[in-house]
């Protein structure tokens, strides 16, 4: 009976060890694929594609080897040589219902490198997890956590019934123009037959993610002040730096109307005008630095003016004619025009936003998807500066901008921007969710009827 008693003991002792070598194994199994996850983004994060030069080709390289692996279907697009546009294809049963694009941009913008912890593009990774990296969240986390979603589900046995694009696009940093706008209006995008675009958002320093619906459209403004020069100790009425600085106090006093809306709460940033003086451009050199005893003749201001597209544009463009820059005050716009003017109208003279009520399936899809994988997503809000989406927007097409990365300071274009490694995990889960739901919708009708009439 002892005999027994010792050799059932044995047993108990070798199968519990057993299970603690397999969980082990598990554990060293589950750290080994989180660590190629990391290794992956890292690799696309040392690839420097900061603007003015960055390294297209590279990173072209290094998505193309992605896609590869993944057996995607790929193609390099060059609407402008040496700016190439990777699109790359997950085939899904059914190719008659509108695809999914998910959209993302390969460069970034430049780095003041010694005003960084780490230097912007070794992805470095902190003892608390933080990757340190241009980039890593704007936005090459959300080109990659693209892929990796993908990678999960087509490990898993999935298989999409739409079919699903992915685009990694140039030089949405300097407008998109040769990248993002270039392939919304070509006769290659048309044959998509895209329902549906995501594209970036922003971090959030809550637990809620951002949804973006609608972005606030960039009108680059110079104005010009001219008048007769003059003694640096005479008093002159119309002087070009008189006449500036009264028009910088008019749009100062505009700028302020619309942060106190913003500073009350009663609206959110995205909802208002923002005005930014970019640049003052006045005096009369001399080798030492200005000329003090003389009034210059022209003197110039430079404004970024981003407009929801819920804004009434023309009272906008009233208020610069007669308060910011009047002719009675010699002033003018450079060029008669602005710099650069983009639309808050699509080209069916529709407001450009994507809708987030019922009308919309695919709102409510990426709600439903983001509470499976366990986030929780904000309220819809318009996205405060610009990006590729509303290039697709523009189309008539309903673009969703959203980045999964809660609890994150918002570091796009700030010095050592940075995202932690299980947000961008748990940002790759939430993405894998939403592609199954929206690679799975099959109301064909529903999709089709809701386009016609957005």
């Amino acid at each position: 009976m002892e005999l027994i008693f010792h050799l059932c003991m044995i047993s108990l002792l070798l199968l519990s060890s057993s299970k603690s070598t397999t969980a082990a194994d598990s554990s060293s199994s589950s750290s080994s694929s989180s660590s190629e996850i990391i290794s992956r983004f890292q690799k696309y994060l040392q690839i420097n594609t900061a603007q003015p030069s960055p390294q297209y080709q590279e990173a072209a390289d290094f998505i193309l080897s992605e896609a590869n692996s993944l057996s995607l279907e790929s193609q390099t697009l060059e609407f402008v040589p040496g700016k190439p546009l990777i699109l790359l294809k997950w085939p899904g049963s059914d190719p008659s219902l509108p695809s999914i694009l998910l959209n993302s941009h390969t460069d970034v913008v430049p780095a003041e490198h010694d005003k960084w912890a780490h230097p912007p593009f070794s992805a470095h990774v902190d003892p608390h997890g933080k990757i340190y990296a241009r980039g890593s969240q704007d936005m090459k986390c959300v080109g990659m956590q693209y892929l990796e979603a993908i990678r999960r589900l087509k490990a898993s046995g999935f298989k999409p019934t739409r079919t699903v694009y992915l685009s990694f696009v140039p030089d949405e940093e300097i407008g998109g123009h040769d990248g993002a706008e270039k392939f919304a209006e070509s006769d290659i995008f048309k044959a998509l037959n895209v329902g549906i675009v995501l594209d970036e958002g922003l971090a959030s320093p809550s637990e809620n993610y951002r949804a973006f619906y609608a972005e606030r459209c960039p009108w680059w403004l110079i104005i010009k002040a001219t008048g007769a020069p003059g003694h640096g100790s005479k008093l002159y009425d119309n002087s070009a730096m008189e006449n500036i600085l009264k028009s910088i106090e008019s749009v100062r006093r505009f700028r302020a109307s619309q942060f106190d809306l913003v500073k009350a709460g009663l609206k959110a940033e995205g909802e208002v005008v923002s005005v930014n003086m970019a640049f003052l451009k006045a005096g009369t050199p001399s080798p030492t630095g200005f000329v003090m005893n003389l009034q210059p003749s022209e003197a110039e201001a430079g404004f970024d003016i981003r407009i929801p597209p819920t804004a009434d544009q023309e009272s906008l463009e009233k208020r610069i004619a007669e308060e910011w820059a009047p002719s009675s005050r010699n002033m003018t716009f450079r060029l008669g025009q602005f710099k650069q003017k983009a639309s808050v109208l699509d080209n069916s003279g529709r407001p450009v936003l994507t809708a987030t009520d019922s009308t919309n399936p695919w709102w409510a899809l990426l709600e439903e998807a983001v509470k499976k994988a366990d986030g929780k997503l904000g309220k819809p809000e318009i996205f405060p500066a610009s990006t590729d989406a509303r290039y697709f927007r523009l189309q008539g097409l309903p673009a969703i901008g959203f980045s999964p990365m809660a609890n994150t300071p918002i570091l796009l274009h700030d010095h050592n921007e940075f995202l932690n490694k299980d947000e961008y995990l748990k940002g790759i889960s939430i993405y894998e969710s939403i592609i199954k739901s929206y690679s799975s919708y099959a109301e064909h009708a529903r999709t089709a009827t809701w386009r016609d009439e957005l």
